[in-house]
């Protein structure tokens, strides 16, 4: 009798079910308060996280660079609105740069008779919006985000006019407002006693035969800008005021512009910014102060260029962003459930398994038992005894 070998055909379903790392039943796990508070809890944290890094990226930030302004053939455009305490019939307004062109060729300023004396409408408008130009001007530094990312151009309107409550007394002012195009050059606009009058080299005034006590440069600016409106830029000298009782008194302003190139997401847009200090003396040449009185502003450009980048994070380093937080949060709150379960598990004497994947893992003692089983079942070889008919030769013999 010989025992030959026979192996069983191994089905396809054993072997899918065959698994070489332990598992744990569904009967082995068991939920608990702990887990369910610590899921919850995760995921408000998740939902704020989602929440504030979404405003975060939706929140653009601005970039300042500065670099050389190589632009020399543009034009320079300056806004002027003032207000001074002569009629307007003795003083006059120009503008001289340093290449010695002719006056008329910037174009010519709007002037108005009007009154010094402001309504009640018109003196408080003027008062807010020279408290809250002063308030932005010392906090410029801390709010200047804010107002590039405002949007707002204009931060005043225009001076209320005048309607029905018009003085009895005739004009005693003059009000003088326009824009010129200049040349990008150093110059000086200035407002004094007489008419200018432009001649082959420079100009002169036409002081007409008045008194000299007649004359009063008292003045109050509405408006002085260089170039177009842009949000987050702040004028320094609007809502400036100033008023004397001497006739003959010299206001001088040194200005130094900055041009200014904005990049916003929606447009682009070339304007100025710029600062300024003051100086103001009276006139008395018995006494050796000599000079010009009126009210004189020198302008000189800025070799550096301020360039305005309104930027924002990209969409892959967002959702990068993201991705890893929540994870990391759902990875942290696995860790803090297990060990809350370990530390309770070491005062009561009793152990927890965990849902979380940062779980313990099953009893080592389940684990052989459920993979012998398993591969018990994919491959058996049993011994079978055979018997075979002997030829006829092995008979005889």
């Amino acid at each position: 009798m010989l025992r030959q070998r026979i192996r069983k055909v191994v089905s396809l379903k054993t072997v899918r079910e065959l698994d070489a790392f332990p598992k744990v039943p569904e009967s082995y796990v068991e939920a608990s308060p702990i887990g369910g508070t610590v899921s919850v809890f995760c995921w408000l944290a998740i939902i704020w996280l989602v929440y504030s890094e979404t405003k975060y990226w939706l929140d653009t930030k601005f970039l300042f660079k500065f670099t050389p302004d190589t632009d020399f053939d543009a034009k320079l455009k300056i806004n002027i609105d003032l207000t001074v305490a002569t009629p307007c019939n003795y003083i006059g307004a120009d503008i001289v740069d340093s290449t010695n062109q002719n006056i008329f060729k910037f174009g010519n300023l709007e002037q108005e008779d009007t009154w010094w004396e402001l309504n009640r409408e018109q003196r408080t408008h003027f008062d807010t919006m020279r408290s809250l130009n002063s308030y932005l001007r010392e906090e410029f530094h801390a709010l200047q985000i804010l107002l590039w990312k405002s949007g707002q151009a204009a931060m005043f309107g225009t001076l209320p006019a005048r309607r029905k409550d018009k003085p009895k007394w005739p004009t005693d002012a003059c009000r003088i407002y326009g824009s010129l195009t200049l040349n990008k050059v150093s110059g000086n606009f200035h407002v004094s006693a007489g008419k200018p009058l432009a001649l082959p080299v420079g100009h002169v005034h036409l002081t007409p035969f008045v008194a000299e006590r007649a004359m009063n440069f008292s003045h109050r600016i509405h408006k002085f800008s260089f170039g177009d409106p842009s949000p987050g830029i702040i004028h320094p000298m609007e809502g400036d005021e100033k008023i004397t009782d001497k006739s003959s008194m010299l206001y001088q302003y040194f200005i130094q512009v900055v041009p200014t190139d904005v990049d916003t997401f929606f447009s682009k847009m070339q304007t100025y910014q710029y600062s300024v200090k003051d100086h103001d003396r009276p006139i008395d040449h018995r006494n050796g102060s000599h000079g010009v009185a009126g009210l004189f502003f020198k302008y000189d450009m800025s070799a550096l260029k301020v360039h305005v980048i309104q930027e924002r994070d990209s969409i892959g380093q967002f959702l990068t962003r993201l991705s890893s937080m929540i994870c990391g949060l759902y990875v942290c709150s696995g860790f803090l459930n297990n060990l809350v379960l370990y530390v309770i598990g070491l005062f009561t004497g009793t152990k927890s398994i965990s849902l979380s994947s940062a779980g313990p893992s099953p009893p080592p003692s389940l684990a052989p038992k459920v993979q012998n089983n398993v591969l018990m079942s994919a491959s058996v070889v049993t011994d079978v005894p055979v018997s075979l008919p002997l030829r006829s030769s092995d008979q005889n013999s």
